[in-house]
Formats: C-alpha cells, sequence, structure tokens
C-alpha cells in the first residue's frame, strides 16, 4: 500500500476514529486503525466491539491500494506533531508502516487487516434522516444526565424515542431525569425506542454539528447506525428496558416560581463551595419574592445567599444536591428558569418559563 495525504486532511477524521479506540485493549489489534487506500478514497476504522467508526477522505490518487492496521494513538501523535501543511506519503511493506513527511521518517508496527474486528450490525430495519443540529441540541441537553457505572446496565445510556414526526431523548441516573423532545420531519408506522450506550452518545455527538446538513440514522435490532457526510458511526445497543420516565415527572406541584437563570447558577456554585464535600447538599428557603440558600459543612463553615425570584405563595424548604441543580442550569440556554416544587419530598421540576421543549426533573435530599 502506498499513498500521499496532506496532515490536515488525515488529522480530522483521525483524530474522531481514535477517540473511539480504548487504550487498554484484550486484543492488540483493537488498539489499532484499518487504514484501508482503494481507488480515490482513503478510509479509516476504529472500533472497541460496541462503537465503530469509519472516516473516510477524497485523495488524489492512490500508488498501490491495500489495507492494512497501525497503532491509532502513536499515528495520531505523529500526525499532530508535524508541522502543518505537511505532506505525508504513507508505505506499508513487509509489515512495517513508513510515514515520510519532509526530512521526517517513521516507522510503525502493522498488524494484518483480517484480524480487524467488524461489528456485525445485522438488517437495518429503519432508516431515517434528521437534521444534525436537531441530534445534537437533544443529546446536549440530556446526556448530563445518564449513569456511569450503574449496575441497573441500561441507566448507562440515552434513551432515544422516535414517532411520528417527533424525536425525544431521556436520560436518568436514578436522582435526577432529563427529558428534551422535538418535532422532526419523519413518519414511521410503529413508535421506536432504542438505549445507546453511554460512550456511543459521546463519540456520535462529536460527529454532530449545528446545521441543518442531514444525519441518516439506520434503525436495527441490535445497533444503531449514523452516516453524516464522510463518516459512518455503527454502536450496538443496550438490551434491557428503560424506566417508565413519564411516571417520574411531578404532577400538581403548586409552588412555581422564575428566577434569573445565570444569576441562580452563580449563587448555587457559590454556596457549593461550603457544602458538604460528600452530599454536596444545599437547602432552598423559598419565600415570598425571594429564594435563600443555605449550604454548611462538618467543619461548621457556613454559606448564605439570597436570590430575588418571582414568587408569591407559601413558604417551603427543600434540600438538594446543588451539582445536579448547576448541571441543569448549564444546558438551559435561557434567560430565565421556572422550579415547580410540591412539598420537601416531592421532586422539583425544572423547565423554560411556559414550558419549552426540554424538562429536567430532580429528586430532593434529606439534610
Amino acid at each position: 500500500m502506498k499513498f500521499s495525504i496532506s496532515r490536515e486532511a488525515l488529522l480530522r477524521p483521525l483524530t474522531l476514529v481514535a477517540g473511539v479506540v480504548e487504550r487498554r485493549q484484550t486484543l492488540p489489534v483493537l488498539s489499532n486503525v484499518l487504514i484501508e487506500a482503494n481507488g480515490q478514497q482513503l478510509s479509516l476504522t476504529g472500533t472497541d466491539l460496541e462503537v465503530e467508526l469509519v472516516g473516510r477522505v477524497e485523495l488524489a490518487n492512490v500508488d498501490q491500494p491495500g489495507a492494512a492496521t497501525v497503532p491509532a494513538r502513536k499515528l495520531m501523535d505523529i500526525c499532530k506533531s508535524l508541522p502543518d501543511q505537511s505532506e505525508i506519503t504513507f508505505i506499508v511493506e513487509d509489515g512495517r508502516a513508513i510515514l515520510r513527511a519532509g526530512r521526517s521518517r517513521f516507522t510503525l508496527s502493522t498488524l494484518p487487516a483480517a484480524e480487524f474486528p467488524n461489528i456485525d450490525e445485522g438488517q437495518g430495519e429503519t432508516e431515517l434522516t434528521l437534521p444534525r443540529g436537531t441530534l445534537k441540541h437533544l443529546i446536549d441537553a440530556t446526556s448530563f444526565a445518564m449513569a456511569q457505572q450503574d449496575v441497573r446496565y441500561y441507566l448507562n445510556g440515552m434513551l432515544i424515542e422516535m414517532r411520528n414526526h417527533l424525536v425525544r431523548t431521556v436520560a436518568t441516573d436514578g436522582h435526577r431525569l432529563a427529558v428534551c423532545s422535538r418535532s422532526a420531519d419523519i413518519a414511521l408506522d410503529n413508535p421506536h425506542k432504542l438505549i445507546l450506550p453511554r460512550k456511543g452518545v459521546l463519540e456520535l455527538v462529536r460527529l454532530l454539528d449545528d446545521s441543518d446538513e442531514p444525519v441518516t440514522l439506520i434503525l436495527g435490532s441490535n445497533h444503531l447506525r449514523a452516516r453524516t457526510g464522510a463518516f459512518t458511526f455503527t454502536s450496538k445497543l443496550i438490551d434491557g428496558k428503560f424506566p417508565d420516565y413519564e411516571r417520574v415527572v411531578p404532577k400538581g406541584g403548586d409552588k412555581h416560581f422564575t428566577a434569573e437563570r445565570s444569576e441562580l447558577r452563580q449563587v448555587l456554585s457559590r454556596t457549593a463551595i461550603l457544602s458538604n464535600e460528600k452530599y454536596r447538599g444545599v437547602r432552598l428557603n423559598l419565600e415570598e419574592g425571594n429564594l435563600r440558600v443555605l449550604a454548611n459543612n462538618p467543619e461548621q463553615e457556613e454559606a448564605e445567599e439570597n436570590v430575588a425570584i418571582d414568587y408569591s405563595g407559601g413558604g417551603l424548604e427543600i434540600g438538594f444536591n446543588v451539582g445536579y441543580l448547576v448541571d441543569v442550569l448549564n444546558v438551559l440556554n435561557v434567560e430565565q428558569v421556572q422550579m415547580t416544587l410540591s412539598d420537601a419530598n416531592s421532586s422539583a421540576l425544572l423547565e423554560e418559563p411556559g414550558g419549552g421543549d426540554a424538562m429536567y426533573v430532580v429528586m430532593p435530599m434529606r439534610l
């Protein structure tokens, strides 16, 4: 195999593809990226057996077609360290990959392309197209609430729900819930629900931007495939039943208040400095026209802040993990935030005043 390519043309797909490759691998070939040169196209593939990403680059010409796998991280580090606008010549011979750029020469070990695993994705049953910006917004609005390493494995991912003219993403770790819905120009005979694993969510969103350019989704029984321009992303799905999130959304809260989002976020962040480092609890005291935020810790240190709110009604004291509230205020992209409460033992509902496309539920804490 032999081809030439500019550093910039190689670096973007290589960086995204290498992101899928795990540093610690059981199979040596999984630390590698598969490079295939054919006709006038170069394709790069990385996988960890759960998620696979293929990036493609057009080449002016391929001197000698072929395929090989080379260490992903080393190849990426070499490309990053080369000067801008470098022209890279890539040759594979006698089980070695040789990179030449200007006066630099690197020799990398290779493994046969035949050893590289392929995710068997089965048949794709349904194909639909969304604007990239829509899918990115849905993921960005909810992904922070995914669980990380919960024994309830179906929480370590995101529920993507699709029905006629609607796409919804849902994430929860059992303490908080994030739901975001957007209307979309899709027609489906049956609603689809699938749970994309955490790593798949984080890798997919790296391929998306805020544009109206299309992303094509192919839904299979045990995999999701997404195509955006030069990239094809495939992820296995989590086989499990996602909790009935609609039951968790609190109904009938009678205490509604609105506050400036950025001011409330700053107040909570400052108060959090003196909260208990383990439990991160703060107390909210709801009064007419004012919200008092209190925190203390085992060292007898205390913080108190007051923030003006639009509220007239009965008083209430309720405790929360301050990190959960700040996370919601970080992703809500609005001037004002509305919070609905009922009593000290019921979850809070946070959303844009009057609704909006996202809603967030945070469970209270006993303090």
